[in-house]
């Protein structure tokens, strides 16, 4: 700006001394042509006049123009020291200008990379907070889960623990009740008590049904998926209920020991006969337990669609199967299975895959829901690491760009201060008379 207002005075003083001479040479020649016009007006009058009179004339005019002319060269060398005084001093601002502008350019450089750094500065920490938030919320999440996981498991531990305590109380309770009933049959015989002799009884004959199918279940089943003495809401009892789950659900078990007739048909004295009418009988027995069992046992919507009817004499269970072909199918069609201590040890073994595979898929889903949570926190904290490398990329772009518009600062202001006032074309005399 001040080199423009330097050339612009300098400019405005060449064309004030252009007009300065212009004037003085238009009224040079309104004197020559007046001075001509009045020579010819008087060229008539004074023709007379002597020679002497037109000498002094032209002298006088001649040193009149000597004088303008003078003037003008002393006004025109007064008008160039003047221009070069001005254009010294022009040349000093200019340096100045150049100087601050230097100046000014280091600082606005400095300004700016500090701006950068702090805003990088910022960005980082801005995005170091992000990131502690994020890994502070994961860390959070899995301590919560890990906790409710163990709380859940302590739970289940505690109640596995309080049911197995119940459940050894029963059985000593039961085992005391058996040692009385054992008491008792020792003091009514003297003699080694056989297996005919003790299940004569048909109480006898279900409390030791009752207590096998008891052991069986106990010693093969966890204690939540299964009951013993259930009451149906149909009013009846069963020995013993398993809670399976679903489509199957709950399972009524109940122990019948058809012995007598057993017996009959199996005694060496009985005639042909005696076996036929007993083994009728039998049949009679089993196929009214068969209907005992699911008409009391099988309740829709409470129960399951079949009953199981325990035998607990292997004996017993082989004659139904390999004599009496009927029984069986009948009691399919009724939907009771008939099974004896090793069957029903093989349906309770699978009952227990069945729980503990159910078990397994209840804490896999447990540990996929947790594992899902932790996927969409691992997710959330990919998308913010993401944002965080936009950032800083963006921030290097722009740390970039400022270099780049640093370096054509720099190359200007060089330009600037490798110009020479020297190298600008002089100002030649009599350039700019067409100007205005």
């Amino acid at each position: 700006m001040l080199a423009w207002l330097a050339l612009r005075g300098a400019r405005a003083e060449r064309r004030l001394t252009q007009r300065l001479v212009d004037t003085l040479d238009a009224r040079f020649d309104e004197l020559s042509d007046h001075w001509q016009a009045g020579q010819e007006r008087q060229t008539d009058r004074l023709a007379d006049r002597t020679e002497h009179a037109s000498e002094r004339v032209r002298a006088t005019l001649d040193r009149e123009v000597s004088a303008l002319r003078e003037a003008f060269h002393a006004f025109d060398a007064a008008m160039q020291a003047r221009l070069a005084e001005q254009r010294e001093q022009a040349a000093q601002r200019f340096a100045e200008a150049a100087g601050a502008s230097a100046a000014a350019h280091e600082r606005l450089r400095a300004e700016l990379l500090d701006q950068v750094l702090t805003r990088l500065a910022e960005q980082a920490r801005a995005d170091r907070e992000l990131l502690q938030g994020g890994l502070s919320g994961v860390s959070r999440t899995l301590d919560e889960r890990l906790e409710s996981i163990a709380g859940h498991v302590n739970q289940r531990l505690d109640e596995g623990f309080r049911k197995t305590n119940e459940t050894f109380a029963n059985v000593m309770a039961r085992l005391a009740t058996i040692d009385e009933a054992q008491k008792k049959i020792d003091g009514l015989t003297t003699s080694v008590v056989g297996l005919q002799d003790l299940l004569g009884d048909k109480r006898a004959r279900g409390a030791f049904g009752e207590v096998q199918l008891e052991g069986l279940v106990r010693n093969l089943l966890p204690p939540d998926s299964y009951a013993f003495q259930y009451t149906l809401p149909n009013g009846t009892r069963a020995d013993c209920v398993l809670h399976l789950p679903a489509p199957t659900g709950m399972v009524c078990v109940d122990a019948k020991f058809p012995l007598e007739n057993y017996r009959r048909m199996l005694e060496p004295e009985a005639s042909d006969i005696d076996r036929k009418l007993a083994q009728t009988a039998f049949r009679g027995d089993v196929k009214r337990h068969i209907e005992a069992i699911a008409s009391k046992y099988i309740e829709e919507g409470v129960t399951s669609d079949g009953a199981v009817m325990f035998v607990p004499a292997e004996a017993v269970f082989a004659e139904i199967h390999a004599w009496h072909p009927g029984l069986v199918e009948y009691a399919l069609e009724r939907r009771v299975w008939v099974v004896s201590p090793t069957t029903l040890m093989a349906v309770l073994n699978t009952a227990r895959a069945v729980l503990k595979d159910v078990e397994t898929r209840k804490h896999i889903h447990v540990i996929k829901d947790a594992l899902g949570k932790l996927a969409k926190d691992f997710h959330r904290f990919d998308e913010r690491m993401n944002a965080l490398a936009r950032h800083i990329d963006q921030a290097n772009r722009d740390v970039q760009d400022v270099q780049v518009s640093s370096r054509k600062i720099s190359a200007h202001f060089e330009k600037i201060e490798s110009t020479q006032l020297d190298e600008l074309p002089p100002v030649e005399e009599g350039v700019g008379r067409d100007e205005p």
